[in-house]
This record gives structure tokens, sequence and C-alpha cells, in this order.
């Protein structure tokens, strides 16, 4: 029986790459490549701030095509549907049926996918919806996922915890009204190692900056 060929929404944190690992150990789908949204204007990838050079990295990583979708900077909501449409319709001409996100409760994003890829020929799939995410967030540190926090949002988090590791200490010392995984934009992070990964992706932190009201670690390939 051929499986469905399946497009896994890539932000290149951590929720994706334990969702590309969720989606391979079911076997239900095929992963087929990792689309990800990039600010054409710095080279990186949109809301995260991480260097396509790392983005790369970790497609190589995951052994999987990257589908790179640039956005102009600023970039109007009505310009980033038209660019996800024009991907969406890409995909369906390649024989792809299905598109996965690592979303993990937050009703009103998941309902927007559903609506937007409604009538386009892709099934959405939400393979790591759980809004136990403590558990989840444990379960991921104990699997060998290795992250680090690339942006946090000072008005929820303490902007030292920008290049932080995302482990069992930090969970642990995350404030009770932070979402353990970062769900309600509290933080972003980069995914480099893990069970989704053929081998870890190298890299080294950089300068740590504040920009358009949040705190941003730059990552470097080491």
């Amino acid at each position: 029986m051929t499986r469905t060929k399946a497009l896994l929404s890539w932000s290149s944190g951590k929720d994706a790459a334990w969702a590309l690992h969720t989606l391979r150990q079911a076997g239900e789908v095929e992963v087929v490549g990792l689309l990800t949204t990039t600010n054409e204007a710095f080279e990186r990838v949109a809301m995260h701030g991480v260097r396509e050079a790392l983005l790369e990295a970790q497609a190589e990583a995951a052994g999987l095509p990257l589908w790179k979708v640039p956005l102009p900077w600023p970039c109007p909501n009505e310009a980033y549907e038209a660019l996800m449409a024009q991907a969406c319709a890409r995909a369906v001409a390649e024989g792809i049926g299905a598109m996965a996100f690592g979303d993990l409760f937050l009703e009103d994003v998941r309902d927007y996918r559903i609506q937007k890829l409604a009538g386009t020929g892709l099934t959405p799939l939400f393979p790591i919806w759980d809004p136990d995410t403590a558990a989840l967030a444990r379960r991921m540190a104990a699997a060998g996922l290795k992250a680090t926090l690339t942006c946090v949002d000072p008005r929820a988090l303490d902007a030292s915890f920008a290049g932080r590791e995302f482990d069992a200490a930090l969970l642990a010392d995350l404030p009770a009204a932070v979402d353990p995984c970062g769900e309600r934009g509290e933080f972003h992070t980069f995914a480099w190692d893990g069970p989704m990964f053929d081998h870890p992706v190298p890299v080294r932190r950089g300068e740590v900056v504040a920009r358009d009201g949040f705190v941003f670690a730059d990552l470097v390939p080491a």
C-alpha cells in the first residue's frame, strides 16, 4: 500500500522536529519535505531568527529537501497567504497529499490551518497535538531532543533565557505562567540534535540582541 506523501511545516524548532520524529515512528505517511517561511530581507527563519545556513544544515541532517518560502519584509497577511497558496499548489502538483504541523493546543491556530487547506487537495495533520505540554516537553528532553532558545518574548520570560538549552534544567526554571513548550509564543527554539536527525547540527551561540520587542540569541555554524 502506497503511503500518502506529506510536507511538514518546519519552523526549525523543537516542536517541528518532534513532529517529524512522531510521523516517522507512526509510519502512516511519508514525509517528503520541510516547508519553511524565511525572511527575505534578513535571510533568516521567520520569527525564530535562525540563519538560513543552519536551516539548510538541519534539513540535510534530517535527510529531507527544504521547501523555502521567502517572505518580504514587512509581510502583510495577504502576501503571506498568497505565497503559501503557491507552495500548496506546487505540493499537490508533485503528488503530495498532506501537510503536517507541530501545533500543540491552540485551537484558533489549528482552525486557521484547516480553513486555509480546505479545497487545496492537502489534508492537515497534527501529529503531536497534546494539551499536556509539561509531559510532552519532558518526553522530548528524555528522548534526546536537543534545542536552544533563539527567541524570547521578554514580556513573558526573562531575557536571560535567550540562548539557553531546552532541557530538564530549563523546564525546572520556567515560571509557572510560561507554557513548557512555549506554545503561546513565550520562546522559540532551534533543534540541533535528536532522533529525527542523522547527526547533530554543529552550532555555537553568538551575540544576544533585543529587536522588535523580542530578545534573540544568534546561533552560528560551529
